[in-house]
């Protein structure tokens, strides 16, 4: 038994000096400017990621391809990205009012645009969390494309085996037929060390609409690459803009983001009125509102949770323009981003809800409260937006306050004891790699949203810095031990971060500004088939998202009527 503990934990110690390596090679990497993948510095990187092994790449450790890992990293990719040798890291610089059209990968909204044949360059404008998550996806990548020119390369001489000669007549042929398909599949199946059945079950998953055989030529372009630059010293690089490099960590995009917000208050007269933030998606509160308005005959039968699923269903665009349509007429703003931040935002003037048709009524619509929804950030950049927010409003030469009442923290996080759709309430959020850790009175509770067939947990939740690079060992260590983690996210901990100093510290808001978390299990790392790259949560998370809003709508207009 004692063995096993002290496996397990030197097994987390080694999870996390891999993690911390990566970090430490990463920042020096953007500082120096350029690194080649398979030199020296991305050693490094893929030894330290071959290491930690993260759940969510599954088999990389192993011989055999990597399939589930492979779709999770392309969907947060620019499409083509396989193709390119070079691969340039931006901030935004211009490419916006250029000839290039930009491509936005389908899971992150990160404006990439293709140069030419061989680069590639990715928009940051999220901070450090965005080139954290870009180069550990990238560094699987290399990884899994040493496995298929390993594979691929049959003797000294550089020739290459029969499947991938037939793998790369198929990939130039360009259309296939179902037949012509099959053959290539099992080609490819032998090239990736998987079965014909594995292969053939996820190659449709990565078709779009111009390229129903994008599963070829991303398996073909990984092992071109990495052939080229073994046979033919055709090395890959990496490298960063001087200009990214210059505005890392400088607010810039999240200062003109706030300020447009702030502007947009001033302008609709709201500036004396008390703010309520909230940290949420594009569409649970604005449905809250404005559904039950816009859609009496859904709401008529009192499920509303089948009607918000249909809301949730693209299918249903008529329904959704019809909320929306309500909400402009009665007190919303939107506010499209064009700060790079690419974090959009709705302002709610809820005086003028129709009061006697909404159970979110005021006594007093002059003074009722200003909803500020802002879509969700991504990592340290939740600190950036929230720090720029919640700082005073200038006027000539006077700085306004804002009347920040609440901030109301929903998003999605893994769950480490419970499955997809359950319900986490923090009472901490800890800092992954350091021993940092924000203690916060929640207004929500757990009893608050117990009763609804829903796991609702309680405790302390680690902000991580990186999903993706998390693994059984280091989770199992915070579940296990008495920091009694509950799940892992990645704004928490900059979020509370902000809000501290600017209430406690600079005096930016008022010391008892109220502080809401709640998070929705999208999936559970410690459990196979369970992680994020086995796949989204479809309907499974309406509930616990309006739950949840629901319970922080109540809690804000509790204090208005």
């Amino acid at each position: 038994m004692k063995e096993n503990k002290y496996y397990h934990r030197s097994r987390a110690q080694q999870s996390t000096n891999a993690i911390e390596r990566l970090y430490i090679t990463m920042r020096h990497l953007i500082n120096r400017g350029f690194y080649k993948p398979m030199g020296v510095s991305g050693e490094t990187l893929r030894e330290s990621l071959l290491t930690l092994r993260p759940e969510i790449y599954g088999f990389i450790a192993e011989e055999k391809f990597e399939l589930d890992g492979l779709m999770y990293v392309m969907d947060r990719l620019p499409i083509g990205i396989e193709e390119c040798r070079y691969i340039n890291l931006t901030s935004s610089e211009g490419y916006k009012d250029s000839h290039f059209t930009p491509i936005i990968p389908p899971k992150r909204r990160r404006n990439c645009y293709r140069i030419d044949e061989e680069q590639m360059n990715i928009e940051i404008t999220r901070g450090r969390s965005d080139i954290y998550d870009i180069l550990t996806h990238l560094t699987f990548l290399f990884i899994e494309s040493e496995k298929i020119k390993n594979r691929v390369i049959v003797d000294e001489e550089g020739n290459v085996s029969r499947d991938w000669i037939k793998l790369e007549e198929a990939v130039k042929k360009g259309k296939l037929t179902t037949e012509e398909c099959e053959v290539a599949i099992t080609h490819a199946a032998n090239i990736l060390g998987r079965t014909f059945y594995d292969v053939r079950n996820t190659y449709g998953h990565y078709a779009v609409p111009e390229n129903k055989e994008r599963f070829l030529h991303i398996i073909y372009h990984l092992g071109k690459l990495a052939i080229d630059e073994a046979l033919h010293n055709l090395k890959r690089a990496i490298s960063f803009s001087p200009v990214l490099r210059e505005r890392l960590g400088h607010h810039i995009h999240g200062e003109v983001w706030a300020n447009n917000i702030k502007d947009t208050l001033a302008k609709h007269g709201l500036l004396d009125r008390e703010i309520h933030i909230i940290s949420a998606n594009m569409h649970s509160v604005m449905n809250t509102l404005y559904a039950p308005l816009a859609l009496p005959k859904e709401f008529k039968e009192g499920n509303e949770f089948v009607a918000y699923e249909a809301l949730s269903d693209s299918e249903n665009s008529n329904l959704r323009k019809q909320v929306t349509k309500k909400a402009l007429e009665n007190g919303m703003i939107y506010l499209e981003d064009t700060s790079g931040t690419n974090i959009n935002v709705q302002v709610f003037d809820t005086g003028k809800l129709p009061q006697d048709k909404t159970p979110f009524q005021v006594s007093t619509p002059a003074e009722a409260p200003v909803i500020v929804v802002m879509d969700y950030a991504f990592g340290e950049q939740a600190y950036e937006t929230m720090d720029e927010l919640l700082k005073p409003y200038q006027i000539g030469d006077e700085n306004f306050h804002l009347n920040v009442n609440s901030i109301s923290i929903m998003g999605k996080a893994g769950i480490l004891e419970g499955v997809k759709g359950d319900i986490m309430i923090p009472s901490a959020h800890l800092f992954e790699g350091t021993a940092d850790n924000y203690p916060f009175q929640n207004q929500l509770r757990k009893e608050d949203l117990e009763g609804h067939d829903i796991g609702v947990v309680a405790g302390s939740m680690v902000t991580v810095l990186g999903t993706s690079l998390q693994n059984k060992d280091v989770l199992n260590f915070f579940h296990d031990s008495t920091w009694n983690v509950i799940g892992l996210e990645m704004e928490g901990a900059h979020y509370q971060k902000a809000i501290q100093s600017a209430s406690m510290l600079r005096g930016n808001i008022k010391p008892s500004v109220k502080v809401r978390y709640a998070y929705y299990a999208s999936d559970n790392p410690l459990e196979t088939g369970s992680t994020l790259a086995s796949g989204g949560l479809g309907t499974t998370g309406v509930k616990p998202t309006y739950l949840i809003t629901e319970k922080i709508l109540e809690q804000i207009f509790a204090e208005y009527q």
